[in-house]
């Protein structure tokens, strides 16, 4: 996987534009184009969220939620992708979007993101991990008595993320072994599930995929409360593409680690955006066009896809096709430690942290991971998955409320960077684009859709029956800003810029020689 033509000077330039934003080469660079996109492409992992969100595509709207409302979502993470490659490109440092934030914003949006992205980094691991719990629980789960009770899956969520954290803590290159062997996992298990449900499909009607019906309330199986506005639950039906196709932020998240990161992140956020977009497309319309009867499917809420499989097809290769997406799954979770780990670790490296910020930037000698900061993300995890369980609604599940949760916090980070970059764009803050670049023109369009998209996905994520949702991310912000005030204004300096970046040439040689890094 690695590449061949990764020589000396390349390196070296990697390394001097790291030194140039007041950074040490601290971490392992030996992530090769191939893995940058890999560790994106396992995250959005459309056999994670395309699988255990697929209810919200049908108990919505009928079939036109996946034939029409998977592009529509996936138009607004494309947005998205574009503007962040743009700027990933001319700024290649791990936790890219608070570093982004800061110098084209200020320190104060730089705070702000770093924690937004946190949380969301962290809610998305818990998503990602109850969501394959659930999946475990409707496929393998019988044999050993696992039926998913609330507290079963806060055990099962602990172990899995506790196993992700060791791989992670071990190295780099056996997190991007793995995360490598799981792209070409989505693609083979994926097509497999594609060619089975068609070959087996009772009858396929093209048509279901631009048909719209209203299954909402118990026709639907609650999945969303009863309306009889289409245009609202159609906009409703994009929580499923725009939850899945997310985690991106992952390629720039491993910048300080991949070779040739200002020409490799961009593409490997493009690419993975893409490709999970188009065979996740393909996905949703095979199973859709799979499903015997639109109306019986419908009603069984989030079980329609088990309930489809097992319908249609035998049950070893039904058996086959859940064992590889339950190890995509956990795959995907692996990867998301690995992306929350590297946010945590650049905010503590820039004293973001209240308290612990040395511990948590410090890099192990032997591993080159920053392995405070892995098992800190992965007991934040395991808390927060706890708390959403004791606060959750009574008829509302708890993957629902920490689905919607992530998507505020995460597009939320994903936006305030990118606004401020789209101003700071040719000013003295950035005043040339870095090797991979779109015109200028069509950049500021793209980061103004996304803006669109990021009221289209606030709308979306609070709607009924999630409103607690506003409150949380209100009552957040409102934080926020009692602490930056009271306290981080004073304390927060941010990312080093200007002499603070030349005053840090000999703590940064420090840094490398204890790692053992030589340029």
């Amino acid at each position: 996987m690695a590449s061949d033509d990764y020589n000396d000077h390349a390196k070296h330039e990697d390394i001097k534009v790291l030194h140039g934003m007041g950074y040490a080469q601290e971490l392992s660079r030996s992530m090769s184009k191939f893995s940058n996109f890999a560790i994106s492409f396992s995250i959005i992992c459309i056999l994670s969220g395309g699988i255990n969100s697929f209810a919200q595509a049908i108990s919505s709207v009928g079939g036109a939620g996946a034939g029409i409302g998977w592009i529509v979502g996936c138009i607004l993470s494309g947005m998205f992708a574009l503007s962040m490659a743009q700027v990933a490109s001319a700024f290649p440092t791990a936790g890219g979007l608070y570093h982004w934030a800061s110098i084209l914003g200020n320190r104060f949006w730089g705070w702000l993101t770093a924690w937004l992205n946190l949380l969301g980094l962290i809610t998305v691991l818990g998503a990602i991990n109850i969501g394959t719990a659930y999946f475990f629980a409707g496929t393998f789960g019988p044999m050993f008595g696992f039926s998913g009770t609330d507290w079963q899956v806060v055990g099962f969520v602990a172990a899995i993320t506790v196993l992700q954290a060791i791989f992670n803590h071990i190295g780099i290159k056996a997190t991007t072994f793995l995360t490598d062997i799981s792209g070409y996992l989505i693609f083979a298990t994926t097509a497999v599930l594609v060619v089975a449900c068609l070959m087996y499909a009772p009858a396929i009607d093209i048509s279901r995929l631009w048909t719209f019906t209203n299954y909402s309330g118990e026709a639907g199986g609650n999945v969303f409360p009863q309306s009889d506005s289409v245009g609202y639950l159609f906009l409703l039906c994009l929580l499923l593409p725009v939850y899945t196709i997310t985690g991106y932020d992952a390629s720039a998240h491993t910048s300080e680690e991949t070779k040739n990161a200002a020409m490799s992140v961009p593409k490997g956020i493009v690419s993975a955006v893409l490709w999970s977009s188009l065979i996740g497309w393909i996905m949703i319309c095979a199973i859709t066009l799979a499903i015997p009867d639109m109306d019986a499917a419908a009603a069984q809420g989030w079980g329609m896809f088990f309930g489809t499989i097992n319908a249609i097809m035998p049950a070893g290769l039904a058996n086959v096709i859940y064992l590889g997406i339950f190890i995509a799954q956990l795959l995907c979770g692996l990867a998301t430690v690995t992306s929350a780990s590297r946010m945590l670790f650049a905010f503590s490296r820039d004293d973001g942290m209240p308290v612990g910020s040395k511990a948590l930037a410090s890099v192990s000698a032997k591993y080159r991971t920053p392995v405070n900061a892995i098992w800190t993300a992965t007991v934040l995890c395991i808390l927060y998955v706890v708390l959403a369980l004791s606060i959750k609604v009574e008829g509302t599940s708890i993957y629902v409320i920490v689905v919607n949760s992530t998507l505020v916090f995460l597009f939320l980070s994903f936006t305030i960077p990118l606004v401020a970059a789209m101003f700071s764009f040719g000013t003295a803050k950035w005043p040339n684009p870095g090797p991979w670049a779109l015109s200028a023109g069509v950049y500021k369009l793209v980061t103004v859709l996304s803006v669109v998209g990021m009221a289209v996905i606030l709308f979306i994520a609070i709607a009924p029956p999630n409103e607690r949702v506003l409150y949380v991310v209100a009552g957040f912000i409102v934080l926020a800003l009692i602490l930056w005030f009271a306290v981080e204004n004073r304390r927060f300096e941010g990312p080093p810029t200007g002499e603070r970046i030349a005053a840090r040439k000999a703590a940064i040689a420090a840094a490398e020689a204890a790692v053992g890094e030589r340029a």
